[in-house]
């Protein structure tokens, strides 16, 4: 055997040698276990025979892993509001709805509430059931009218909801309130359904950070949700769905909402971040909002403020609108033709451990 390749034996020996006991940027743990036998010695092992729980993808979600961004505005301010200042922030994991809810996802929710189906006998460990009624969780239909001045919404507000046209395109008609029944009841049917012994967290809103984090798919900085500067791709064809001009709402293809699947995912792998329809996020708004949060995980809650914060811009708005770190904001009870949701849930592990398996867990 020539030197040279003992030489490139030895090299690879020690490589697998070194590897073995130095682990890679991360903790050398020792898988714990509980021993009744050495917990009768006096020894503390933890409580024996616990359950091993697997936090799986819930459907139609994606994972988000943790990260570090720079949160504000990455291009011009043309309102002039400084109300989005450049600030580096951590965001951990979690799931994110791949889609914004649609009318049928949101229908089925009315129906469970129509039902009585959305209080289960299943106790939970979270807390009580949600109690809903029919009148609270409608989505008003009439926005289609009540939001613009002298418009032709008839046919929307007949068809849009109910239709099966419209089942793939975003709920609109539902304020921030009924945004977060949807999530209570999502919640319940989830835990009531899936028979484990431990609950799923809860699904909610995206806090503000979150939301803007996942807009950027990825990127540090970015201006839109496929990074920028520009509006169209290379064949010249819109990203997204929103106003072009002045009383131009056609040329992306669609004068008002669109499918909740169309236009290019970003680089998490999320639909219309930006356009379609504007979205609810969990915090209150304040114009100065990031100077009063942490930099981890950062949320503005203040009950007082009934003026929450909305994202991405919508199918009547014009491009700065949206842009990932545009911010602005509705009242929590108002409801519109432009705004809807997505839901999100937080990831119970250690940060780089994301499960992305889609299965369910196994039943017993």
């Amino acid at each position: 055997m020539s030197r040279k390749m003992n030489s490139r034996i030895f090299t690879l020996i020690l490589a697998l040698l070194v590897g073995a006991v130095l682990p890679s940027c991360g903790l050398l743990g020792k898988k714990g276990s509980a021993s009744e036998k050495d917990n009768r010695r006096g020894e503390v092992t933890g409580v024996p025979k616990r359950v091993i729980w697997q936090q799986n993808l819930p459907s139609d979600m994606v994972p988000i892993k943790a990260g570090t961004f720079w949160m504000g505005q990455s291009d011009e301010d043309i309102a002039f509001t400084q109300s989005a200042l450049n600030k580096q922030i951590t965001i951990s994991e979690f799931y994110m709805d791949k889609y914004e809810v649609s009318n049928n996802k949101y229908r089925q929710f009315v129906e469970a509430v129509r039902l009585g189906e959305y209080s289960y006998t299943t106790p939970s460990t979270l807390k009580d059931p949600p109690t809903f009624n029919l009148d609270e969780v409608l989505p008003d239909s009439t926005v289609w009218n009540t939001s613009f001045t002298f418009h032709y919404g008839d046919p929307l507000m007949e068809f849009y909801f109910d239709h099966p046209a419209f089942d793939n395109y975003p709920v609109v008609g539902v304020s921030w309130e009924q945004a977060h029944m949807y999530c209570e009841w999502r919640t319940y049917h989830l835990n009531a359904n899936d028979k484990s012994d431990f609950d799923y967290p809860e699904f909610r809103l995206p806090t503000e950070a979150e939301w803007e984090y996942a807009a950027k798919g990825g990127k540090e900085v970015a201006k839109y949700p496929w990074g920028g500067p520009y509006l169209k791709n290379k064949r010249g064809c819109l990203m997204a769905n929103f106003k072009p001009g002045r009383g131009n709402y056609i040329d992306d293809g669609f004068a008002y909402t669109a499918p909740v699947d169309v236009f290019a995912p970003n680089g998490f792998g999320l639909y219309n971040m930006s356009g379609n329809v504007a979205e609810w996020v969990l915090d209150a708004y304040s114009p100065v909002g990031g100077a009063l949060t942490w930099d981890l995980d950062p949320k503005y809650d203040n009950p007082n403020e009934k003026r929450k914060v909305v994202r991405g811009g919508s199918w009547k708005d014009i491009a700065h609108y949206l842009e990932t770190s545009t911010r602005t904001y509705e009242f929590q009870d108002v409801k519109t033709a432009h705004i809807g949701f997505r839901t999100t849930m937080t990831y119970l592990g250690r940060s780089g451990s994301m499960n992305v398996n889609n299965n369910r867990r196994r039943k017993k």
